[in-house]
């Protein structure tokens, strides 16, 4: 059998030093930044949030896939606020994260529509998927969120 696998990109990152101190650049200079460990003062990063940013940026593009699909137009106001918890439990540590969508004028069947399908392509996604806990809600103004994805990773996932 042949494999059709295309590589779109390649990131490359450099990192010294880890989270405590260390820096990470990338082969084309775009990123460049220091390494701080997660609750302590200074100015750097931490592998959370860095995850954070990634996951929900993609997220968003992938819903706007989903979009072009059902020939919808996303939202200007559309936003994701990420969360991903570092946790420790019986000496192991283990992530666990939340998206919090914004699609300020949709339907929330539409809306919803738009979450699953993301979720289904979004790359992060598909590696997170059974691998850490993931709450993905819908957030409307003056509204309790709406929860569209709830998976629990598997305990020995957490090991």
């Amino acid at each position: 059998m042949t494999d059709t696998t295309r590589v779109l990109f390649t990131a490359k990152v450099h990192t010294t030093g880890g989270r405590d101190g260390g820096a990470s650049q990338s082969h084309d200079g775009r990123l460049d930044i220091k390494h701080s460990i997660p609750g302590t003062p200074g100015t750097g990063t931490n592998p959370e949030q860095l995850f954070a940013a990634g996951w929900s940026a993609c997220f968003e593009g992938a819903m706007g896939i989903a979009a072009r699909k059902m020939k919808i137009s996303m939202p200007a106001g559309m936003a994701i606020d990420a969360e991903v918890d570092l946790c420790l439990s019986n000496d192991a540590y283990f992530l666990r994260a939340r998206l919090n969508v914004s699609l300020p004028g949709l339907e929330p069947d539409i809306a919803r529509d738009l979450i699953e399908s993301g979720h289904r392509t979004c790359p992060y996604s598909k590696a997170t998927r059974g691998n850490i806990d993931v709450l993905i809600n819908l957030i409307e103004a003056d509204s309790a969120p709406l929860v569209i994805v709830d998976t629990k990773a598997a305990a020995e996932k957490r090991l």
